[in-house]
């Protein structure tokens, strides 16, 4: 960025990015050596395996089951090797796993003829992401003048798929840009995907293909309707990351909430296994078009939003370095970040400014994704109402550009539909009010808000060279982030976790390394064996 109404130093900038980059980089030796369940689940979704047997368990967990610590292998050799042996397609291979076939105990055959009959598989999957992102890209060029400007982002979380469409298209039709499809509470915590159509969620209703696919069909319904393309969001965290990715792949989802350390902080998710799970879940994302939202907003429900605001710019920076690593571009990063601070610290509305204008300085091309107040919201709906108004303010006034818009009725009911109404129509309101205000306005030299802005970069630097002298592992387990503490072998998911053979073979990884531009890290992996 050329001109900083905040004065920022760019060179302290730069060193932070630097600090990120020397932070991440023992985390990606240690991802470039390891693999895991779910990778290898993603993996074989990727090429075809799907379906549950009668138990209602996912063909792809039957296959990693089986193959146990053959695993470190990867497990494409043991199911194209299956589809040649047995001369099925993937449908026909699936149902005998489902009835029981242990791939894992089929001789091998040639390697040459199981890595040409995988690249069949890979090219199918290619050409579904490609339509699927042209599609994308053509309907938001034509209804590109129907957009609000931030994109106005409204949440269902109804338990029922079926619901969650009336809900969708209700919000779309209020004028929401962005619908998101809430999870049901601790699916993040199942080391498998549900399967089929879902109706009985709890706070929110079950990720899963084909709910991904109904949603999809809802939503273009209506914005064919409206004229408008409405962007479809689900969560690609927890124990199941890569699968959820390739599944929004597969089904066209235009945004993921993919952060790098929000599974191993609020979800007790072992560290080992969230960043393996992170690196190809965001090189899938990266591969498929989808924008990324990052969960930086969560640290500030456990943490002052002043006093620990370096925190959040922090894992911003960290966040930003993993995408890169994983071929994601800036555009593609929905950094996180959110309005909480206690409504009644004296100026708090001025920190805030600073805090947004930070974010969008130090990241101009990402398409920032800004979090209402939650964390202060009491049954007051009037004073509510308010804070989500001066929330607004502040988000068109520093151009941010994902807007999750606040309600009025945040903290005593799931909202009704006349809430997401009135949160639509405030936002409108306002951004039609000040549309041209981010443009007009200049901060007061060494005043309170530029003040603020430089205090927190400083206090972030000092922050990642202690993370950097401590190690991202020793760090979160300090509770250096969000003051919780995560010890390095504890959490869910880290039996899940493998090294890699010599002989590990895994196509689909090494083909978006190849498509993203990874390849002198793919050279790297590859040195290990």
């Amino acid at each position: 960025m050329s001109y900083s109404k905040l004065n920022l130093d760019q060179h302290k900038i730069e060193k932070a990015r630097q600090l990120a980059k020397q932070i991440v980089k023992p985390v990606n030796d240690y991802i470039s050596k390891h693999t895991t369940d779910t990778i290898e689940r993603a993996t074989l979704r990727i090429l075809g395996a799907d379906g549950i047997n009668t138990d209602g368990i996912p063909v792809p967990n039957l296959i990693v089951d089986a193959l146990g610590n053959k695993i470190e292998f990867g497990a494409t050799t043991y199911y194209i090797n299956a589809l040649i042996r047995k001369n099925a397609t993937p449908q026909q291979l699936n149902k005998q796993i489902a009835e029981g076939l242990d791939i894992s105990t089929i001789t091998l055959t040639d390697k040459v003829l199981i890595e040409n009959k995988a690249q069949e598989f890979i090219h199918e999957f290619t050409r579904r992401v490609k339509q699927n992102t042209d599609y994308r890209n053509q309907k938001i060029t034509a209804y590109k003048n129907k957009e609000n400007s931030p994109l106005l982002y409204l949440i269902v979380a109804t338990g029922n798929i079926y619901e969650d469409v009336k809900q969708a298209q209700a919000a779309a039709r209020q004028g929401a840009d962005i619908v998101a499809v809430i999870r049901t509470t601790g699916q993040s915590l199942l080391d498998y995907v549900p399967y089929g159509a879902t109706t009985e969620g709890f706070g929110g209703t079950y990720a899963t293909q084909e709910n991904f696919k109904i949603m999809r069909k809802a939503l273009d319904e209506v914005g064919e309707e409206i004229g408008k393309y409405i962007r479809l969001v689900n969560y690609c965290s927890g124990l199941c990351m890569p699968e959820i990715a390739a599944m929004g792949a597969l089904e066209r989802l235009d945004m993921m909430l993919n952060d790098s350390m929000y599974g191993i902080l609020f979800r007790d998710i072992n560290m080992y296994r969230t960043f393996v799970d992170q690196k190809f879940s965001r090189m899938i994302n990266a591969f498929a078009d989808i924008t990324i939202n990052s969960g930086e907003d969560n640290y500030l429900t456990t943490s002052d939003a002043y006093e620990k605001a370096y925190t959040v710019t922090a894992s911003q920076f960290i966040n930003e370095q993993f995408a890169y690593d994983s071929g994601l571009p800036a555009r593609l990063m929905g950094l996180g970040h959110a309005f909480e601070m206690n409504p009644d610290k004296e100026n708090g509305f001025l920190y805030e400014m600073a805090h947004a204008q930070m974010a969008r300085e130090i990241f101009p091309e990402a398409p920032l994704k800004y979090m209402p107040p939650t964390k202060y919201m009491t049954g007051d709906i009037f004073k509510g109402f308010i804070m989500n108004a001066m929330f607004n303010f502040v988000a068109k006034a520093t151009n941010q550009s994902i807007l999750l818009l606040g309600m009025l009725t945040e903290a005593i009911h799931t909202p009704f539909m006349q809430d997401r109404f009135l949160a639509v129509s405030n936002a409108q309101y306002i951004m039609n009010n000040i549309k041209d205000f981010a443009n007009d306005i200049e901060f007061k030299k060494d005043g309170l808000i530029q003040n603020r802005a430089k205090e927190v970069l400083d206090q972030t630097i000092s922050f990642l060279e202690e993370v950097n002298n401590k190690g991202l592992f020793n760090a979160i387990e300090q509770k250096m982030f969000a003051e919780i503490s995560r010890p390095k072998n504890g959490g869910k998911g880290l039996d899940g976790v493998y090294e890699k053979s010599p002989d590990y073979y895994n196509p689909v990884y090494e083909y978006l390394e190849n498509e993203l531009g990874l390849k002198s890290i793919a050279i790297e992996r590859r040195k290990i064996k």
